[in-house]
């Protein structure tokens, strides 16, 4: 038998190897905690300024059948809100308050 004959009998389990699969597991041996508990500097949309504009834009698209043309004003006032965050961020970085 040549290599790519020997290759082809290991893949297709009739060699001495294991099949080739995917490890099982169990879902419940996953932790249990979010992202922000894990990683306390993750940002959440609940701690920003913007989000009562997050969230009104949200009940936009819902009102509006996903139609996002329907809700272009607040998807800007959401964006300029986050401009303003993210300056405001910045301004207290370089002054250290």
């Amino acid at each position: 038998f040549g290599f790519w004959a020997c290759v082809f009998f290991f893949v297709c389990g009739w060699g001495s190897s294991p099949p080739l699969t995917a490890p099982q597991t169990n879902m419940t041996d996953r932790p249990t905690t979010s992202p922000s508990q894990s990683f306390p500097s993750v940002a959440r949309i609940s701690d920003s300024l913007c989000a009562p504009q997050y969230a009104a834009s949200l009940k936009c698209l819902d009102d509006a059948n996903y139609d996002k043309s329907k809700c272009q004003d607040r998807f800007d006032a959401y964006k300029d809100c986050k401009k303003r965050e993210r300056e405001l961020r910045l301004e207290r970085n370089r002054t250290g308050k």
